[in-house]
């Protein structure tokens, strides 16, 4: 007997229509619309009726043909709006699901009047804020009283009245302007341009924009302005000139890399997790590069050997950037060392990695940061290089980056103690602020006296301090004196003995004497600032991502530590350390034999102090031995007699990565202060980076003409953080930046609520 299995209904689908879930399906065209379920129809309405949809929608979820996640996404609502649709008809019935009337529900304030105050406002340059609140309008009013796509400097004035009654007449006029752009277009066809590259016969394709609405990633166009201050474009066409010929070409390839790292993809494999055309749509191209060809284009960059130059022109530019606007932070250089741990299989050379706490594989870079903590130039550093070698190389660097012979004062940590190096950049013209590397002699305390300071955010800070001198040592009996700046702070390893209120003393060592205390502290502490951007560059930016894996051996005629002279050190130190046992115990053997009874004579013979000193001699023995042999042991060799084979990963493409990544940094750290000073948020202080990344991330319409390109956003979540990004996009507009490659001038705005 056969036995028949249990199969689910086939369901059948009409052609065009949108599955909702495992048994419905829509279908909407311009007749109306449609609902089946397995197949038969169970709901229709006419086109128009917008109260027969949301009651299809509705009694969709009652009958339980559907869930109502899969229901909204099938009617193009969110689940909170099917809700509330359910809701009003469980409470009024169906009439409740009549849409209401859109659009205002009283007269328009835009008379005649208004919109030619308005315009004459703009003409004068004021912005949308200020005019709505001189007017008494909302933002949204003035931008529908404004002819569309006019520019606060090139608007026309309009004589009469002919156009008022447009503006006056019809309060959706504005918003009809953002409606009319086509909603994601196909991208401009650039085949003729692609295959005139494929036959070389292209420098590069140029960026042409055309209108589109919801662009994704439209907010990426808020970095172009911070982009062009960073300086990476201008200094890598003087570099590099240009690419060879290709669709693609230098400013393409860098900005794109620079977008798309603020879209939170900063590696080339990231690309594949960003749609191209979306990000196409914002380079102007008809689609951004992908992966093989971003390798492609910066392994020719790298091939080029000019990594360096690149960083040392963007080093200039942004100091003569600080200068031109902020003097204050050229008042210090940060320099640090960061290790770069690697884990693939090639031989490469170790270096001690302070979060992991153990030697382990590894690469080393120098950064320089400037007093905000912005970085502006990393070199890479000489395996098993000290900071202290480091400043020492990177002294000219610095130099050539500041572009005179003024004074700068260098700040780092102890890694970089050395005497002998504070003398010489104090020679060099570079001033010292570091701290003192223990042990040190703690200051009286009656030196001490309280201070108080407040940075710019306001923030008050107390201290105890005391401002003295100190000479160190630097070698051949010679002496360098530096001024000592000693805080009390609290020793929380000496709470278990003298309770909570144990301090112990810090040092702080500068060769600015005219510097006021409370600022040698500050700007020492400021350093940290440097180590918070090391975090949110792992954190954001993929800093300690391996770019390329491509190796070169490492020079074989470098010199490099000996490890026998570390080996024979241990020696003479365990031989030290039995001598001074035997020392002890022939000590006291010998004032025990010279010290008998009373009323006892002693009498100590040759053989007898032979006797009690020879362990003594043997220990002796063995420490001049010891000493022999670690004195006749080089201290450095050839790396090819040490570690033969030793590698080093590229450093070309690395530096490359790391000055699109600097600039990434600077563009999104510009943003964050911009939202600080320009705009009203609250919480800026707080959340300006949260907010800029948002912003970033933002869909919106791209609208060029009339040698303006409008960038205007859709809102965001909240109604404060709309309001902070208009400010910004205020304050951006006013740069008035144009767009690289094209005569095009950046306008942002953002749209407002329906």
């Amino acid at each position: 007997m056969a036995i028949m299995t249990a199969q689910l209904p086939l369901m059948l689908v009409p052609a065009g229509a949108v599955e909702i879930g495992e048994v419905a399906a829509l279908v909407e065209d311009e007749a109306g619309g449609r609902v089946f379920v397995r197949g038969e129809l169970v709901f229709a309405w006419n086109a128009g009726d917008e109260l027969g949809r949301r009651l299809a929608a509705v009694q969709l979820v009652a009958i339980k043909g559907a869930r109502a996640v899969r229901v909204a996404a099938g009617f193009g609502v969110n689940t909170e709006t099917l809700r509330r649709w359910d809701n009003a008809m469980s409470e009024a019935g169906v009439v409740a699901l009549v849409p209401g009337k859109r659009g205002p529900k009283g007269p328009s304030r835009l008379s005649h009047e208004v919109v030619a105050d308005i315009r004459g406002r703009r003409l004068g340059g004021a912005s949308l804020r200020a005019i709505a609140r001189a007017v008494g309008v909302s933002e949204a009013s003035v931008r529908r009283a404004l002819p569309a796509g006019k520019q606060p400097g090139n608007q026309e004035v309009v004589d009469g009245a002919g156009d008022h009654g447009d503006a006056c007449g019809d309060e959706g006029a504005g918003e009809a302007a953002a409606v009319e752009l086509p909603v994601l277009p196909p991208p401009a066809d650039r085949s003729g341009e692609r295959a005139a590259a494929r036959w070389g016969q292209l420098t590069a394709a140029e960026p042409v924009f055309a209108p589109a609405a919801r662009v994704p990633l439209a907010g990426l166009l808020l970095a172009i302005p911070a982009l062009e201050a960073t300086g990476l474009l201008s200094c890598a066409t003087t570099v590099f000139g240009c690419l060879r010929k290709g669709f693609y070409g230098l400013d393409t390839m860098l900005t794109e890399g620079v977008l798309r790292a603020l879209a939170g993809e900063p590696r080339a494999e990231g690309a594949t997790r960003v749609d191209p055309v979306a990000l196409g749509r914002v380079l102007g191209l008809d689609r951004a590069p992908e992966v093989k060809t971003i390798r492609r284009k910066i392994t020719a960059l790298a091939a080029a050997g000019r990594a360096e130059e690149l960083l040392a022109a963007m080093a200039a530019a942004h100091v003569a950037r600080l200068e031109a606007t902020n003097p204050d932070l050229l008042a210090v250089f940060y320099v640090d060392g960061h290790v770069r741990a690697y884990q693939g299989g090639r031989k490469i050379a170790k270096a001690h990695l302070s979060r992991l706490k153990f030697p382990a594989p590894a690469t080393v870079e120098t950064w320089v940061s400037d007093a905000s903590g912005d970085p502006v130039l990393v070199v890479m550093a000489e395996p098993g290089a000290s900071l202290a070698m480091e400043l020492r190389r990177l002294l000219p660097e610095l130099r050539r980056a500041v572009g005179d012979d003024r004074r700068v004062l260098v700040g780092f940590d102890r890694g970089g103690w050395s005497p002998a190096l504070f003398a010489h950049m104090d020679a060099e013209g570079f001033d010292v602020l570091t701290w003192r590397k223990v042990p040190a002699e703690n200051v009286e305390q009656d030196l001490f006296a309280d201070l108080t300071y407040t940075d710019e955010t306001g923030r008050e800070h107390q201290w105890q301090v005391a401002d003295t001198t100190v000479d160190l040592p630097t070698g051949d009996d010679q002496v360098f004196t530096m001024r000592q700046v000693s805080l009390l702070v609290a020793d929380k390893s000496g709470r278990a003995k003298d309770g909570h209120d144990s301090t112990r003393q810090i040092h702080i060592l500068t060769t600015r004497g005219d510097l006021p205390v409370e600022q040698v502290i500050y700007r020492m502490g400021s350093r940290w600032r440097q180590e918070n951007y090391f975090r949110y560059a792992r954190m954001h930016f993929d800093l300690d991502s391996h770019d390329a894996y491509t190796t070169t051996q490492d020079d074989p005629a470098r010199l490099v530590p000996n490890p026998a002279k570390k080996k024979a050190h241990q020696q003479v130190l365990a031989a030290r350390a039995r001598y001074d046992r035997a020392l002890a115990a022939t000590d006291a053997a010998m004032l025990q034999a010279v010290s008998p009874p009373q009323g006892e004579s002693a009498l100590i013979t040759n053989a007898d102090h032979d006797r009690l000193t020879a362990d003594l001699r043997a220990a002796q023995s063995d420490l001049n031995g010891a000493q022999k042999t670690h004195r006749q042991v080089q201290a450095r060799l050839p790396l090819a007699q040490v570690n033969p084979g030793q590698q080093v990963l590229d450093i070309q493409t690395k530096l490359i990565t790391h000055a699109i990544r600097i600039a990434a940094f600077n563009t999104a750290t510009a943003l964050a202060r911009a939202i600080r000073v320009h705009t009203g948020y609250a919480r800026a202080n707080h959340e300006a980076h949260t907010l800029a990344r948002q912003a970033l991330t933002a869909s919106g319409d791209i609208d060029p003409g009339d040698g303006v390109l409008t960038v205007r956003l859709d809102p965001l979540p909240t109604a404060r953080a709309t309001a902070a990004i208009a400010e910004l996009c205020e304050h951006l507009t006013a740069t008035q930046t144009r767009y690289p490659g094209t005569d095009l001038v950046l306008r942002y705005e953002v749209k407002t609520r329906p």
